[in-house]
């Protein structure tokens, strides 16, 4: 698969599991292109942790001017016109009540045992952890949507080298090669991209997995 293709590839996957009227909070990166691949007829309610609920399209550049409301990236943001603001302590709140349906978050790391690594580097400047720790474990399902490798070393390991963002919360892994779910007796492959063999995912990945029986074409 051509590189500049895998970020929208894993995007227009990933916006098949949600359904319409869905509470979603998305993370920085990729995560962002999933709304411009939702399935006809399906509609979800963006939200911000940083203090938005029904986050609308990007506003211009007048718009955006003062710049004092932002996205969880610090990218200008708004509101949709159902949308609203709401100050922090409500939104972490709405988050931990488990009101958000879904979160899709990138990941450096991700573990068989569903656990997540993705907010630091040691050693590097990183913008910090943000609202990731809450949606974790406040999120009713949990989606993380990254390339299979980094420069050729596998991402998804038997268990998580660099500090854990949170343990135990992950529900789905998707990337460029196929799909995991996380089931309590580990990783289950449902899902192929039919540019790649099993062998192929065996290579690129150092966590144990087992392939379901009915393993499906990611494509399809």
């Amino acid at each position: 698969m051509d590189k500049s293709e895998i970020k929208a590839f894993i995007a227009k996957r990933v916006a098949k599991e949600l359904k319409d009227g869905d509470v979603v909070n998305l993370g920085i990166g990729l995560p962002t292109l999933i709304p411009a691949y939702l399935p006809e007829g399906v509609h979800v309610i963006l939200q911000s942790e940083n203090g938005i609920i029904g986050t609308g399209p990007k506003p211009t550049a007048e718009e955006a001017e003062p710049r004092y409301k932002t996205d969880a990236g610090g990218q200008p943001a708004q509101a949709a016109n159902f949308g609203c603001y709401i100050d922090s302590a409500t939104s972490f709140g709405f988050i931990r009540g488990g009101h958000v349906n879904a979160t899709i978050l990138g990941g450096l790391e991700v573990d068989q045992e569903g656990s997540l690594s993705n907010w630091i580097i040691p050693g590097k400047k990183m913008p910090g952890m943000g609202g990731a720790m809450d949606l974790l474990v406040g999120a009713k399902e949990v989606i993380v949507a990254m390339e299979h490798t980094a420069k050729g070393s596998p991402k998804i390991l038997k268990k998580c080298t660099l500090p854990y963002t949170a343990v135990h919360c992950v529900s789905m892994i998707v990337t460029e090669m196929c799909v995991f779910l996380v089931k309590p007796e580990g990783l289950v492959m449902t899902e192929l991209n039919p540019e790649f063999t099993v062998d192929d995912v065996k290579a690129a990945t150092e966590a144990d997995f087992t392939v379901a029986e009915d393993l499906k074409d990611m494509t399809a």
